[in-house]
């Protein structure tokens, strides 16, 4: 017994120097049993043939595949959120939109609610305007003088005052007080003059712009194509349209060629067209105008000038206007590429301008309506670019202040047949607030202008500045 204790310790000892080194290890089995494990590096085997898993073998394993994980998604895998959130945000958007859309709606429904009622309230106006017109055309019924009162001589009242001699009072005191016949002998002799609701009196022939009347609306354009645009009657009409033949462009659009035509201002106002001619070359903004059977206007993005006849509908003359500036090199202060602006009046026809020799400065040239050659030329002190609008009345260049204030003035006269230009204030209304076109008919002696989507005329007075 003793001598096999001695052999296994031998044996202990012997293994002990053959290996390098020994383990002892407690620790629990798959099924929670604790399990006693010696272990003793193999002298001859690198490695088992066959190893077994251990539990901290499967454990690391675990941790391997879940870092593996982890760092497959930290290197591709971050999109998916980032996905997320912009749908979300993509969806909070979409419904901003949404209501932002159904705000705009609300918006254009009540827009057109109130332009229904300033559409009636400009009906109501205008019904007002011509029942005080007729109500002011009206004769008044002449009145009998007061009893007790003797007109002599054929006296009448609003005459003037009345020589004592030609008016007797009764003797009679006790039916009137004295009080009451002198008020009665007031209301026969007392002069008392009625206001000029036409404005100033009107001379014949040529003068100075004196007066502008109130805009008289004619047609309201029925769609945005005639937000801008031109219209014009011919003061001198040819065969075989007549004098009340009334035109018109509309100005808003790539193509502006077409020219509209009706029969008079009643079929204008009822928008029925009785002919449409289509242009040759398209028109540059709002500056056309008519005479003598032609329409004169500037060919869009040039500085050409075409005459189109209107009996052959075909272009009778072109021409270049020397270093006029053209599309927004000079226009108006409203914009629309008004370089150019041809105007009529007793003098013939004109070109309304500028260019880089002037600095800005309108000039004024008079063109022959034939060859649309240049008669004579002359340049003012005002830029273009500051006034809204001009005419021709006369011969003589008026410009006007402003083309959205409700009231404004013409504030500038230059005179082409002494070469002097001068400040002048005469009232001028832009009711519609957007004044895109102003041009004078020396024949009817009216402004045409185009206001805001609105036909309008205005009646003038030529007179004396003071």
């Amino acid at each position: 017994m003793w001598f096999l204790a001695t052999l296994c310790v031998s044996c202990l000892l012997m293994g002990t120097q053959a290996q390098s080194s020994a383990s002892f290890r407690r620790s629990n089995d798959r099924n929670g049993r604790c399990q006693y494990s010696f272990t003793v590096d193999s002298p001859t085997e690198a490695s088992c043939p066959s190893p077994v898993s251990s539990p901290e073998m499967e454990s690391l394993k675990s941790r391997l595949g879940l870092l593996e994980a982890l760092v497959t998604r930290l290197a591709g895998g971050e999109d998916v959120p980032k996905f997320s959130e912009s749908s979300g945000s993509k969806s909070g958007l979409q419904d901003a939109y949404n209501q932002a859309v159904e705000e705009k709606a609300q918006l254009q429904r009540e827009k057109q609610r109130l332009e229904r009622q300033v559409q009636d309230i400009q009906r109501r106006m205008e019904e007002f305007r011509q029942e005080a017109e007729r109500l002011r055309n009206k004769p008044c019924t002449p009145q009998s003088p007061p009893r007790g009162l003797v007109n002599d001589n054929g006296f009448r009242p609003g005459s003037g005052p009345a020589p004592p001699h030609l008016i007797s009072i009764p003797e009679k005191k006790d039916h009137l007080s004295l009080s009451t016949r002198y008020q009665e002998l007031t209301a026969v002799v007392t002069e008392i003059s009625a206001p000029n609701l036409d404005g100033p009196t009107d001379i014949t022939g040529c003068g100075d712009l004196v007066w502008v009347g109130e805009p008289e609306m004619h047609r309201k354009a029925d769609s945005i194509a005639g937000k801008y645009g031109v219209w014009m009657q011919d003061p001198e009409a040819k065969d075989p349209y007549g004098s009340e033949m009334v035109w018109r462009i509309d100005a808003v659009g790539a193509d502006m060629r077409q020219l509209i035509g009706y029969e008079n201002m009643d079929d204008l106002a009822r928008g029925f067209p009785t002919k449409v001619l289509l242009l040759p070359e398209g028109v540059e903004s709002t500056g056309a105008t008519m005479f003598g059977g032609s329409l004169y206007y500037q060919r869009r993005l040039s500085r050409t000038l075409i005459r189109y006849d209107l009996l052959s509908e075909n272009i009778a003359a072109r021409r270049d206007l020397p270093h006029a500036g053209f599309h927004g090199q000079f226009p108006y202060s409203w914009g629309g590429y008004t370089d150019i602006d041809l105007a009529v009046d007793e003098n013939g026809l004109w070109a309304i301008y500028s260019t880089n020799k002037a600095k800005g400065a309108i000039v004024i040239s008079q063109l022959d309506p034939h060859t649309l050659e240049v008669k004579g030329t002359w340049e003012t002190k005002i830029r273009k670019t500051t006034v809204a609008n001009t005419f021709m009345i006369c011969g003589k260049l008026y410009a006007i202040a402003s083309y959205t204030s409700p009231n404004t003035t013409v504030n500038y006269m230059y005179d082409t047949t002494t070469s002097q230009g001068k400040a002048i204030s005469v009232p001028f209304k832009n009711r519609y607030r957007y004044n895109s076109m102003v041009d004078y008919n020396p024949v009817h002696r009216k402004l045409y202008s185009w206001d805001n989507y609105y036909i309008v005329s205005y009646k003038v007075r030529l007179g004396k500045q003071e």
